[in-house]
């Protein structure tokens, strides 16, 4: 039997675990026409979500058509128009009507076009002679989709890179393109919080106030814990209680952390799964990725690391400045922390939660939180 707690983003609805009321939220944003920004922690399953959106979307609303891209590997406005294009070919397949009309216009722009060996995907290389033909093709994919007469929902998956560009009039440059199209409806997701927030809360930039705000929580304990008791049963295998707690608590309901373990617990063939089960594979987790983790003190300083051991051993840490934390950790002056606070965000290792109460720190990967631990 497939295991079924799986570990990439969505497979189909009955292995994806609640955000029933994001869902709803976002299949009537897009109904209306309304822009989003959805923004979480890295891997709580926001590229999930938006692919449970479309999948809805295909089942019950079919004169919606959809478009995702993930510009993560993206690193210039060159890559960024490849993968927008490519994105519109998967989503409008050749023989159909804009299929047919999308490869027309690609045409004209003297690709080279080619198909990968092993996913069979179109890959688009497109030559410029200047600045102003790359600016030339943005706007004309916006505008050929904007113009094919129908909705079309374009989701742009990790959407803080436009950060990274050479270019310095990206947004801006994106910002006039989109707001002059009118049957397409946007999702811009992101996992660096601080750079989706400056990018459409800052009120100097483009984008401000552009979109209205999805951000993803974890999921409730009973919505997770139901849903991993109905999958292990439906596999024939028995799970208690006491180890189903364990699990959401050791993985601090992080969606794939939360995911991995049961796979993991799964792939064990035990029919009976208690708490001891679980440590078992919570050991092989930490025992399989340790050379990975000795990697991350290779990248950062020995302040920086040590910083994380620190976290690692609070779990949270809600005041990362007070003298009781810098005591406790002998890690300096309030200002030597704030440096390291933003050095480490910016690599992608510390999650900052935001709440009325204040800010709350934790490290970003789980599994690796826990290994520190016993450092």
């Amino acid at each position: 039997m497939d295991n079924p707690f799986i570990i990439k983003p969505y497979k189909s609805k009955d292995l994806f675990c609640d955000r029933e009321q994001e869902l709803r939220l976002m299949l009537s944003n897009c109904l209306n026409y309304t822009d989003m920004t959805l923004i979480s922690q890295r891997r709580l399953g926001k590229t999930g979500l938006i692919l449970r959106l479309f999948d809805e979307i295909k089942e019950q609303h079919t004169d919606i058509s959809t478009i995702y891209i993930d510009i993560l590997a993206s690193r210039t406005i060159d890559d960024f128009i490849k993968l927008l294009a490519e994105g519109a070919m998967r989503a409008f397949k050749p023989k159909t009507s804009i299929g047919d009309k999308f490869m027309s216009f690609i045409k004209s722009l003297r690709p080279q076009l080619s198909f990968d060996n092993i996913t069979g995907e179109p890959q688009l290389q497109l030559t410029y002679n200047s600045v102003q033909e790359k600016e030339y093709t943005l706007r004309g994919l916006f505008e050929f989709l904007d113009q094919q007469g129908c909705h079309i929902v374009v989701a742009i998956d990790e959407f803080q890179q436009i950060r990274e560009y050479p270019e310095d009039n990206i947004e801006a440059l994106l910002r006039t393109y989109i707001q002059h199209t009118h049957n397409l409806t946007f999702i811009f997701s992101g996992s660096k919080k601080h750079l989706m927030t400056d990018i459409f809360i800052n009120e100097k930039k483009p984008f401000y106030s552009s979109t209205t705000f999805v951000s993803l929580d974890k999921i409730s304990v009973s919505s997770y814990s139901a849903f991993i008791k109905r999958l292990f049963t439906q596999s024939g295998k028995k799970i208690d209680n006491k180890a189903i707690n364990f699990i959401l608590e050791w993985t601090r309901r992080h969606t794939y952390y939360t995911q991995q373990l049961c796979h993991t617990i799964f792939a064990n063939e035990e029919s009976m799964i208690d708490v001891d089960a679980v440590k078992k594979a919570c050991n092989q987790l930490l025992s399989q990725s340790e050379y990975t983790f000795l990697q991350y003190k290779q990248m950062l300083t020995p302040k920086q690391w040590n910083f994380m051991i620190a976290i690692a051993k609070e779990g949270t840490v809600h005041k990362a400045t007070s003298a009781e934390f810098l005591s406790k950790y002998k890690l300096g002056t309030p200002s030597t922390v704030t440096r390291l606070l933003d050095s480490l965000k910016e690599k992608g290792l510390l999650n900052d939660d935001v709440s009325i109460k204040g800010t709350s720190y934790s490290l970003n990967d789980v599994f690796l939180s826990h290994w520190l631990e016993r450092l």
